[in-house]
């Protein structure tokens, strides 16, 4: 049984989307800190939850030693790995928001100063240690926006 008063919003007018440009979608990026990343793992797509920061134009991720992107990334040659990053904000009620995704190049960070200023900046959401960071350059970023007519 529904209660009406706990009835999700509707929106009554049509939905459409916008396509945002690379430096609005990084911008909106960067207004969250939970993602997904994309990667391949014995060929096949494989998909991640993970938390982000946006540093300079490129995220950056932590990962610990056991994580199958960390393996991917160690392993690659001098160009890193080809990933896909996407993180949104999407009203479960109305479907208004945003989506972006980011594809581009991930590379273990192997500086020690580097790696310890992206410990101070991003806490991993996972209560375990993350000794690595993954820093992924977006050599291609694209975006929408679901908003409704009257917007």
């Amino acid at each position: 049984m529904v209660n009406e008063d706990s009835a999700p919003a509707r929106v009554t007018g049509a939905r459409r989307s916008v396509e945002l440009d690379s430096s609005e979608a990084l911008r909106l990026l960067g207004t969250v800190s939970l993602g997904r990343i994309v990667f391949t793992r014995q060929a096949l797509p494989t998909v991640r939850p993970v938390n982000h920061v946006l540093v300079d134009g490129d995220i950056v991720i932590r990962t610990h030693e056991g994580a199958a992107l960390t393996s991917r990334t160690r392993q690659a040659d001098g160009t890193g790995v080809v990933v896909a990053y996407e993180a949104d904000v999407i009203d479960p009620d109305t479907h208004l928001g945003w989506s972006v995704v980011v594809t581009g190049f991930a590379h273990l960070v192997t500086d020690p100063r580097e790696l310890a200023r992206y410990e101070s900046l991003l806490r991993p959401w996972l209560d375990r240690t993350m000794e690595h960071a993954v820093r992924i350059h977006p050599d291609l970023v694209t975006g929408i926006a679901v908003v409704g007519d009257e917007d």
